[in-house]
Order: structure tokens, then sequence, then C-alpha cells
């Protein structure tokens, strides 16, 4: 009975929704080869939101890429829009992606780029510290001297869960400064968790044109999400969605998982204007693109679909949920702590591991006073495994990460 509910869960959610995806995959070293400059096709697009934008279903996360080749690759296989964040690489990402792009007519394509604030606890999207907009601004001023451009197409506000921080008066102030000073074309949210929340409240502000969501077959409140992105559409926002096959692979040895599938999922929702896949390889690019040719899910590949959506102790994707922290005596951000792990083991990027690890404050020795864990993840993840698992990249040094 079990199965044929997850089955029918899978297969109700193919009705009248769409969107995007983190497809990651192993580093393969420089990439040399591109295509012609002149042959770059034309993909399949939408439109995001009041923006007016034209985004191919498929677009960049460049968090796990690190040669401005493979960045030019991309481009000249149809991608136009590439996203970066000021914490990728402490900012060399967005040197790299910047590289990348230079010299090409700069409305042939479209940056976006996340700029954290100062002051921002995880667990709880709340402010410890009264947020500045001048200092904020300050920081969008150093990525755009990093990208080496006078403005970026979109800059998103991360980590935005509670309507109090969304509409923070002084948030909405420094959204409303840098599009005014030209420093961007468009502002919006980027969001992990109460995403349903961030989605109400950036639309209802009146002030942000985009949004970016974890969205992928395996969240539990698909209609509840799915009302939040249907209402944020209404209003103008466009939405992105990442993070789209939960995890990249079914668990942490990499067992094989049908990303094909988890994509042609999300690209059947309408209201999602275009995926984020965070690819690492060309290999990995253009099996992701060659997936635009024909979204129609195969009897195999729902079978597969079914199979890697079973909860349960091999899953890598956390619902962001935030029921563990309560239970934490210790009042641990578990919720970062299992991003880093889903990046570490599923996606293999160790370096956007290390930095998220970090966000998380983690002690040198978490657990260390806990016999038996008094967390009950409603995924079933054993927490204290998995924290003392990912907590040895503490002792990585930073200089050994790729920048």
């Amino acid at each position: 009975m079990k199965n044929n509910n997850r089955r029918e869960f899978i297969r109700k959610s193919f009705i009248g929704i769409s969107g995007a995806a983190l497809v990651p995959g192993v580093i393969s070293g420089p990439v040399t080869t591109s295509v012609p400059i002149t042959s770059i096709p034309e993909l399949p697009v939408r439109i995001l939101g009041k923006t007016g934008i034209r985004t191919p279903l498929i677009s960049m996360g460049t968090a796990g890429a690190y040669d401005p080749g493979f960045v030019r690759a991309a481009y000249e296989s149809g991608i136009k829009l590439f996203f970066s964040a000021t914490y990728y690489g402490e900012g060399n990402n967005e040197k790299m992606v910047g590289e990348g792009l230079k010299g090409l007519a700069r409305d042939s394509f479209v940056i976006g780029t996340a700029v954290p604030s100062d002051g921002m606890d995880n667990r709880t999207g709340k402010f410890t510290v009264p947020f500045n907009a001048n200092t904020y601004i300050k920081k969008a001023d150093e990525s755009l001297k990093r990208f080496g451009l006078n403005y970026v197409d979109i800059f998103l506000f991360p980590y935005a869960a509670r309507k109090e921080t969304v509409t923070n008066e002084e948030v909405l102030k420094a959204m409303e400064q840098l599009k005014k000073q030209g420093k961007t074309r468009f502002v919006g949210i980027a969001s992990h968790s109460d995403m349903e929340e961030a989605l109400k409240a950036a639309s209802d502000s009146g002030v942000y044109d985009t949004a970016m969501i974890s969205y992928n077959y395996k969240i539990v409140n698909k209609d509840s999400l799915n009302e939040a992105v249907l209402y944020a559409k209404k209003t103008g926002m466009g939405v992105i969605a990442m993070k789209t096959t939960a995890g990249a692979s079914r668990n942490k040895t990499g067992t094989a998982f049908n990303s094909d599938a988890a994509l042609k999922w999300v690209l059947q929702n309408e209201n999602l204007a275009t995926i984020v896949s965070g690819m690492t390889s060309l290999e990995q690019m253009q099996k992701n693109l060659a997936i635009l040719k024909n979204l129609r899910i195969s009897d195999q590949e729902m079978k597969d679909l079914e199979l890697a959506s079973i909860d349960g102790e091999s899953s890598l994707y956390c619902q962001q949920c935030k029921k563990c922290i309560p239970q934490c005596p210790h009042n641990l951000d578990i919720p970062t702590i299992m991003r880093s792990y889903m990046y570490a083991y599923g996606y293999k990027n160790t370096t956007h591991a290390w930095y998220t690890l970090t966000d998380a404050k983690l002690p040198e020795k978490p657990c260390e006073n806990c016999g038996i864990c008094k967390v009950k993840c409603p995924a079933k993840f054993n927490i204290k495994n998995r924290i003392a698992d990912i907590a040895r990249l503490n002792n990585v040094p930073r200089d050994f990460l790729v920048a």
C-alpha cells in the first residue's frame, strides 16, 4: 500500500507543474572544447516573470565550476543565465564566471549572484544583529568588482525564510537602492526553508522580482508549495528552482540515480521559469540539455523515481523542516550541517560543503557528550552518525580546497 501511495503521489505531481535542477557531477578538469560561437543553439525558453527575461529551461549554477572555459562552453551551448554567489570560494567563483563571459555582448547573457547579509541565524531565519542597508550595498559593490561588470542582472538575498526578514525595512531599502543605483536590473530572494512564507512575503512586498527555491520530487509539502509558487507567479514574480535532483545520488555511496527523470519531473511545472543546474563537466552539461528534446517521462523513469523517492537513511536530501533543532540539547544548526553532508556526498562538491559547514559553526567535537542522540528526524536520518561523518571536513585546511 505504501508503494502505491508513493506512485500515486508522483503521478499526481506531474499534473499542471514545471521547474529547475541542480545536477552535480565529478570535475573532469579544464574544458578545452567548445562549439563555434556561430552555432549557438536555441533552447526552449520560459519568461522569468515581470523581468521579461527569456531564459532557457536549464540555467547554470556555477558553484561546482572552476574553469572559465567551461562557463564559455555552457554559453556556446545555449545557456544564457548563470548564477554564482559571493560565498562560493570566497568570491573567486564570481571572478571565474566574469572571466568566462568576458568579451561577450552584455545583453547576450544574464548573471545572477547571491549576496548574504551579516548576522543571519540560519536556524531561525532571523537577524541576530540589525541589518544595515549601506553595509549590504558595499558587499554588492565588491561582487561587481569581482565579476568585472558595472551591473548584474539579478541580486538575490539568500537564506530568506521568515516574513519579518524578507520584508525588513532596511532590507527592502537596500534592494530598491541597488536597482536605483543601476547595480542590478532585478532583485530577488533565495530560500531553502519556510519557502511558502518567504515566497508570499516577497510577492506581497512589491519590491522583489524573482525567487529561487528548492524544488524536487521528494518534497513533502508539494501542494502548499505549488500554491505558493502559483501565488508568486500571479503577482509577477519569476520563480527559479534549485536542488531539483534532491541530493544528486540516492545515497552516500553514489548508487545509480536517474537524474533525467528528476529533471523532467520538475520541468512539468510551468509556473517555474528555469532550473539551475550545478553542472561540473561538459558531458554532464550535454546530458542535461539533451532532455529538453523530449520531456515526456517514460514508464521506466517513473519506476526509477518511485524507487528513489522512498524516504529513509539512504536519502541525502534534507527537507530543511527544522524540527530537529529544538530536539538538540546543544542547539546545533542541523539543517545546515545536513546540507553540507549533501553537498559533499551527493554533489561531490567538498569545497561548497566546507564553506556550508563553516556557516553552521560546528564545534570541534560535536555530539561528544551525548550518548544516544535524542533527535528524531522525520526523514529517518541518523543525525549523530552524519554529523560525525561530515565533521571531519573541519579538519581539512582551507588551502586544500579548490578556490
